[in-house]
């Protein structure tokens, strides 16, 4: 699991991203050293690499132990579909929990903590996504709404897309009002009112975080290439690390590819190399 980088799909992936379609978007040579986690799907669900526990995990619902593998026949590595090779494809809403264990697999510090998430999705929300709200990739060790990175369609079409990255519940919402209304939790959110998502054609999806868990902290959502806009991540953002997941897919259908969790935010000619090597069918 934990390969070398340099003869990894990775970096022959970084590489690739390296020329842009304009000729002036260029990764830092030294990028590959800052992934902690890469997930093509070409062939498995597990990661290609992993600085922590690269398996992934299934856990049915009730009260039984997550198992290691894609134990979910909603969920399936779909051959051919991806941006190259492989993508994660998920079929119905109602299906068991997959995820990453999230210690060392996303450099978490409770205090000053950065880092960035990188990946792609194809999906038309208006006729792909079931009633509710549905979260392509979530991660917490409790709930969305506690010490928590996300990003959402909204339930009510035509659907928003939104980056929440959310401190302490005891921090922001002492007194634990619940609700997508409540304004405190509304100001923690960035939304994206017109989303670009269709099937067909693949949407690139960016979450840069820097300092979380300080006074400075700070969230930037960025989709294919564009800031959508930045926020103050101003409160605490305490794990008890062992407990969180990197949980993937919940109640979304349609496809996802090339997960990349980065030690450190990326610059913007770092984002556009992404996105467009991705456009040259990386």
């Amino acid at each position: 699991m934990n390969a070398p980088l340099p003869l990894s799909a990775l970096a022959l992936f970084l590489s690739a991203c390296s020329s842009s379609g304009t000729g002036t978007a260029v990764l830092d040579p030294d990028l590959s050293d800052q992934v902690l986690l890469y997930s093509s799907f070409d062939a498995t669900a597990d990661a290609d690499f992993a600085a922590g526990d690269g398996s992934l995990y299934t856990k049915t619902r009730g009260a039984d132990p997550a198992h290691a593998g894609l134990l979910d026949d909603a969920v399936r590595i779909a051959p051919g579909a991806g941006i190259k090779g492989g993508a994660l494809e998920f079929t119905a809403k109602d299906r068991n929990l997959i995820y990453y264990k999230a210690q060392g697999n996303m450099g978490y510090d409770n205090s000053a903590w950065s880092g960035a998430i990188s990946f792609w999705l194809q999906l038309d929300p208006a006729t792909d996504l079931e009633p509710g709200y549905c979260d392509p990739i979530q991660i917490t060790d409790t709930r969305y709404n506690d010490a928590s990175i996300w990003v959402d369609f909204t339930k009510v079409t035509p659907r928003k897309f939104r980056l929440g990255v959310i401190g302490d519940l005891a921090a922001w919402n002492p007194e634990g009002v619940e609700g997508n209304d409540n304004p405190e939790f509304v100001r923690r959110l960035i939304p994206m009112d017109t989303p670009p998502f269709q099937r067909g054609s693949w949407t690139h999806v960016l979450i840069n975080f820097d300092r979380l868990g300080s006074e400075s902290g700070s969230a930037e959502l960025f989709v294919d290439g564009e800031s959508i806009g930045a926020l103050p991540v101003l409160d605490s953002f305490t794990w008890e690390e062992e407990n969180a997941r990197i949980m993937l897919g919940l109640s979304y259908i349609g496809l996802m590819d090339e997960l990349a969790i980065f030690s450190r935010p990326l610059a913007r000619g770092e984002i556009a190399a992404l996105f467009n090597g991705a456009e040259l069918g990386l």
